[in-house]
């Protein structure tokens, strides 16, 4: 059997995001009907990964330690609706240190579909930002823009190169769309 994998950015997408960064456990708060999506997802026999940028890091405002406590209470949250994540890469570089996993590059992408043996063609990627797009198109896959988050800034500011990317008002409405399909 063939895995399902869709690819969800965090911030914006899954959980509320700050300009002033997700730093602890307690600044974590997710996104309305967010972990009934991902519940649903895993339902219907997705594998549900997260792509995410943690330039906190980088940036010396919180450690690997810190995102690693982050990333229980999400899971802790997630589980109690029955929603769980099978794999999260993150990048914890700066957006001047020229990585290749920092969105918009691939890699965060690839490692993914490397540890799940899948093409990235076509393989749906939820983000709140210009840069979820263009990883998302820069590998083939399908990107689908929400406009929780960051959503509805980035419409503002690059409708036009958006106008043909999918848009939902929030995770759990582009769930809606892809398990309509499958």
């Amino acid at each position: 059997m063939s895995v399902k994998l869709v690819i969800l950015d965090r911030d914006g997408v899954i959980n509320q995001d700050s300009d002033a960064y997700i730093k602890s456990p307690d600044e974590w708060q997710s996104i309305p009907n967010s972990p009934q999506a991902i519940a649903r997802l895993n339902n219907a026999g997705w594998t549900v990964t997260v792509a995410t940028n943690q330039s906190g890091i980088g940036r010396g405002l919180f450690d690997h330690d810190q995102l690693a406590l982050i990333h229980q209470k999400m899971t802790r949250e997630l589980a109690t609706v029955g929603a769980r994540i099978e794999a999260i890469a993150y990048c914890p570089h700066r957006p001047d240190n020229g990585c290749t996993c920092r969105k918009p590059r691939t890699g965060l992408l690839e490692s993914l579909a490397r540890r799940f043996g899948v093409s990235l063609t076509g393989v749906p990627v939820i983000g709140d930002a210009l840069r979820d797009v263009q990883a998302a198109m820069a590998v083939g896959a399908r990107p689908l823009l929400v406009h929780t988050g960051k959503g509805k800034r980035t419409l503002a500011t690059h409708g036009v190169e958006l106008n043909h990317v999918e848009q939902f008002p929030d995770l759990f409405a582009a769930v809606d769309a892809l398990l309509q399909e499958h």
